[in-house]
């Protein structure tokens, strides 16, 4: 028999969470202080973009094991609560605990004294350790989530590893929520909170940190005529290093690593460490976008300062990353306002961004048809890497735009796939002319 399990909040983490935890045979009910929400997840609409996620949320729901409510009260006999709120980055970079803090001080009414409360949430080091003097709580146990937007199904029920972290007089505790994962086959990893804290900081800012050195290698391959793809196929296939996160695009974002980051970073300058490499690599990704700003310019108007004024751009892609329609912190929606804001008219198309979120954009028109971006276009520029982009008629395209052009900041395509289009390809880390690469040979100032 399963556990009786409360989950707060229903966002990515809460919903995958609680529908998940429902499928491995536990009961359990989900607060979500969005009335609307919970009325649609009542009724077994989910809005969230996420493979398999609707239907655990259906099979839940139709076996009787997931509930939702905006009720908190609904907790009171739960064996365990899982803390699934957003933490936010503030204007200082720190993780904004408000909404986080709200809920404990809420729960503290309600839960029983023999409850252990579960922090799923990404909370700032020494979190877990102050929460039984806001909730009168003693048990509370650290549980990072390390699931991946349009992933995350899959990343819960097949995890890498499961960390969970407790003092070691709540061992107990902690073997109940190791319980939770009965099924996944995953290791567990034990250790005290504040590991379990940093561990999830920690993850997401190495990420980070590996995604800036290869997008800044990316620029160094232009530079002296190397192509990354060939150069990072030899890197990944040291052990050592992976083959994971070492493709060039836009810049990294998101709703996580970004703010992550930036936590660790305020975190270590607080404790007085000097995170030299973090803050580095948050200052590359930065330079990142202006990066393809310059790519654009010169594949537009043939020199990397050139005006945009007026040119028609296309964009195909707007989510931070494929599977997902998060737009949170998107660099691909970085690099379309900085089309607008230096006067160029642009139309973008993603799968999972309707037309309908146009208005938020600042004057990028949302368009519902990929094929409508290249109307009268000067350029076409990929900013996500949705694979169906490859399969676009791009001879069709072809026929549509002012000037065949493409910008690919992901390499998602190649020069066979447009072979009789018309299209000249610009990629990422590559097709440097001649007239660009450094001659090794020419002595320089340290060599004259």
């Amino acid at each position: 028999m399963g556990s009786r399990v409360g989950v707060v909040g229903a966002g990515y983490v809460g919903l995958t969470s609680a529908a998940c935890l429902a499928h491995l045979g536990h009961h359990v009910v989900c607060v979500e202080s969005d009335e609307r929400k919970v009325a649609a997840l009542r009724a077994g609409e989910v809005a969230i973009v996420e493979p398999g996620l609707p239907e655990l949320v259906g099979e839940g729901l139709a076996e009787n094991r997931l509930a939702f409510t905006s009720d908190p009260e609904a907790l009171r006999e739960c064996e365990m609560v899982l803390l699934c709120l957003p933490t936010p980055m503030a204007a200082d970079g720190r993780a904004d605990l408000g909404v986080f803090r709200d809920a404990v001080e809420t729960l503290s009414a309600v839960l029983p004294p023999d409850c252990v409360l579960v922090t799923k949430s990404t909370v700032p080091v020494g979190t877990a350790a102050r929460i039984p003097a806001l909730s009168g709580l003693e048990a509370v146990v650290s549980n990072p989530e390390f699931l991946r937007e349009g992933h995350a199904v899959h990343d819960f029920l097949h995890p890498d590893r499961v960390v969970v972290g407790a003092a070691e007089r709540h061992r107990e505790s902690a073997d109940r929520v190791v319980a939770l994962y009965e099924g996944t086959g995953a290791p567990v990893l034990r250790s005290d909170t504040a590991s379990a804290e940093l561990a999830k900081y920690a993850s997401n800012a190495f990420l980070a940190v590996k995604l800036s050195f290869v997008n800044t290698l990316s620029e160094l391959c232009e530079r002296v005529g190397a192509d990354i793809t060939e150069v990072t196929e030899a890197m990944g296939m040291d052990d050592r290093i992976g083959p994971a996160f070492l493709a060039p695009g836009p810049g990294w974002g998101g709703s996580c690593l970004p703010k992550d980051t930036r936590a660790l970073l305020r975190a270590a300058e607080a404790a007085g460490v000097d995170f030299a490499l973090v803050r580095d690599a948050l200052r590359a990704n930065d330079r990142q976008h202006a990066m393809v700003m310059r790519k654009i310019r010169r594949a537009v108007t043939g020199t990397v300062d050139g005006s945009l004024a007026g040119a028609r751009i296309g964009v195909l892609g707007l989510a931070f990353k494929a599977g997902t329609g998060d737009l949170r912190d998107s660099p691909a929606v970085a690099v379309a306002r900085q089309l607008s804001h230096h006067d160029a008219t642009v139309a973008a198309y993603d799968p999972c961004v309707p037309a309908s979120a146009a208005p938020g954009l600042d004057g990028i028109r949302v368009v519902d048809d990929p094929y409508a971006v290249a109307k009268n276009a000067d350029a076409i520029v990929i900013l996500t890497e949705w694979p169906e982009f490859r399969s676009l008629d791009w001879a069709r395209l072809a026929t549509d735009v002012d000037r065949a052009v493409i910008v690919d900041t992901r390499n998602l395509l190649d020069e066979r796939m447009l072979s009789g289009t018309g299209f000249t390809l610009f990629g990422t880390g590559w097709r440097r002319s001649s007239t660009d690469i450094d001659d090794p040979m020419t002595p320089g100032p340290a060599d004259e």
